[in-house]
């Protein structure tokens, strides 16, 4: 038995998220346009897009945060898009903030602990798994201490730790590398990495195009509230269209 929660066995075939026509405005402004897009099961996806391209508010609809105002969102078989974050979570997606939210008068093992248990673990099994990923993230020796003592790395590494309590079905990370240091951005990494190899589904938010290139093997990329490019990572960073948007196109919400 490894340290590690087995994973559904990757099938890129059978999709694991479906997003379809799905659209938001904000006033007159269309901060999400008619986005469709499907991700298979155990896929590592990149999302990019120069800032107010509207990658956060995507997450946020397909979260539960924020409603779409038109379009379907479907979590395998099943349509999601107007059910509450807790509902969502607990059909396995999961999703990590641009800002860091953490309990931070909680230890960091409380922390995790409190994930679990929300998404039905029993008080043994969550504390059995609440020990692999603090030493899986290189958090053991901060366990005890509340959140809020914890660096911001730190309590970045927790909060994408809490992600993982109960394996998702997709995990939604929205920026996970930004103002992490480069020991615990590698760490965070390195846990995408292995679990992806044991078939864990990921759509990463990230503007560290290195970072991008070095794990997702396909990448889609948004400007304007669109879709713009969708394919092979390093294809789409070549595209015209996406180099435009980088180098002057003008963002929306």
């Amino acid at each position: 038995m490894g340290t590690r929660a087995a994973f559904t066995q990757k099938d890129h075939g059978v999709s694991c998220l479906a997003v379809s026509n799905v659209s938001r405005a904000f006033g007159g402004l269309r901060a999400v346009d008619r986005v469709s897009f499907d991700i298979g099961r155990g896929e590592l996806v990149g999302l990019i897009g120069p800032n107010g391209s509207g990658k956060t508010t995507l997450l946020n609809i397909l979260s539960g945060h924020q409603p779409a105002e038109a379009g379907e969102v479907r979590l395998g078989d099943e349509a999601i898009q107007g059910l509450r974050p807790e509902r969502i979570a607990a059909r396995g997606l999961q999703r990590m903030f641009q800002l860091t939210r953490v309990f931070r008068r909680m230890s960091a093992l409380d922390n995790l602990m409190t994930a679990g248990r929300a998404l039905g673990l029993a008080q043994a099994g969550a504390l059995a798994r609440a020990g692999i990923l603090l030493e899986e993230l290189t958090l053991s020796r901060v366990s005890d201490l509340d959140a809020g003592q914890l660096s911001g790395g730190q309590q970045k590494l927790l909060e994408f730790g809490c992600c993982f309590m109960s394996p998702p079905k997709i995990a939604l990370l929205d920026e996970p590398f930004a103002a992490v240091h480069p020991a615990m951005k590698e760490t965070m990494a390195r846990f995408i990495r292995a679990h992806h190899a044991d078939g864990q589904t990921f759509l990463v938010v990230s503007h560290d195009m290195p970072v991008i290139v070095e794990l997702c093997p396909r990448t889609i990329c948004m400007n304007a509230g669109a879709v713009i490019a969708d394919g092979p990572t390093r294809t789409v960073l070549n595209e015209r269209s996406v180099i435009e948007a980088y180098l002057g196109g003008a963002g929306a919400a």
